[in-house]
């Protein structure tokens, strides 16, 4: 029996999938939002809070191998205490209930920003993790954080995997997420910047987590990456995917000063969330490289999907998906 947590979400969707067609019993934790119906007989969901220490122990029973995908994604000063509360102490109720249960091995999702993505001229390796000089995100602090929880397992007898994946691409609610990028294009968002990130299937994050699971390699962590490329370029492919206008203003860093500070103040009066922050910002408009070799040199016949092959296969559902509104 495997175990999957935040099943709801774009990868654990997609990796739900991936392990049901290679014949494995799912046992899937979602919190408020239901999965998807699979209509599979290997698949049980279970609705719990990784925050729920008893849930998480009885959901644990039988399971041999563990998929951590849930965590708290946000850039908004407001969400500080959740963060931690979501992605460290979370983590550190999946260890503890793992090492309790005598679970066999965990593949942990963490992400680029616990590395301390804000490294410009500098090639963004595994070796290298969070500081204060290098991010400028409480998120980036979480999940960093979080690994540590990983390897405190490892010290207790754990076998584990951290996968570090970019901003993963994939069909899901536009509204929700990485997906967001796609809503953007679609509608003509006409500002674009000239910042430079990794970018990666979501097919292929599932893959080389069950990959890494099967294999023998433990107590390692790997960057998940297909392509370094900017957020302009991207941008525009996913417009001519769906046959859209580009995006043609482009973001200077002063005007991106603004219209951070204007939504911090209009988040200020109205209690809603910004759609920009200082943090997101900074983020999109820094040029970084990500070296995948890692990966590739542990798994020799793993291989990515083409951003053009990712774009076009998620424009098309998306766009199957807004004709049936």
């Amino acid at each position: 029996m495997i175990l999957v947590t935040g099943g709801a979400g774009l990868l654990g969707h997609f990796l739900i999938e991936q392990l049901l067609e290679q014949g494995y019993r799912v046992k899937a934790i979602y919190n408020n939002t239901a999965l998807a119906d699979f209509k599979n007989p290997n698949l049980v969901a279970v609705q719990a809070n990784i925050l729920d220490v008893i849930a998480l122990e009885e959901a644990m029973e039988n399971v041999t191998e563990i998929y951590h995908c849930a965590g708290l994604v946000s850039f908004a000063p407001k969400d500080k205490a959740r963060l931690y509360k979501v992605n460290v102490e979370g983590t550190a109720n999946i260890v503890n209930a793992a090492l309790h249960a005598g679970v066999k091995k965990i593949v942990h999702v963490s992400s680029v920003a616990a590395l301390g993505r804000i490294r410009e001229g500098e090639i963004i390796t595994e070796k290298m993790n969070w500081s204060p000089a290098t991010s400028n995100s409480k998120y980036g602090q979480s999940k960093y954080l979080g690994e540590m929880e990983i390897w405190r397992g490892v010290a207790e007898g754990l076998q584990a995997v951290v996968v570090n994946p970019v901003i993963i691409l994939g069909p899901a609610n536009w509204n929700d997420s990485s997906t967001k990028i796609f809503k953007s294009a679609y509608e003509e968002f006409a500002w674009f910047t000239d910042g430079t990130t990794g970018f990666v299937d979501v097919r292929d994050v599932a893959s080389a987590m069950i990959t890494l699971m099967q294999s023998n390699i433990s107590n390692e962590r790997f960057i998940v990456s297909a392509e370094n490329v900017t957020y302009q370029e991207i941008l525009n492919k996913i417009a001519k995917a769906f046959d859209k206008k580009p995006p043609y203003k482009k973001v200077t860093p002063l005007l991106a000063k603004m219209v951070w500070r204007w939504e911090a103040l209009k988040s200020y009066f109205t209690g809603k969330a910004p759609l920009v922050t200082k943090e997101t910002t900074k983020t999109a408009m820094a040029k970084v490289q990500f070296d995948n070799s890692k990966l590739l040199q542990f798994l020799p016949g793993f291989t990515y999907h083409s951003l053009d092959d990712t774009i076009n296969y998620t424009c098309n559902i998306l766009q199957q998906k807004v004709n049936k509104q």
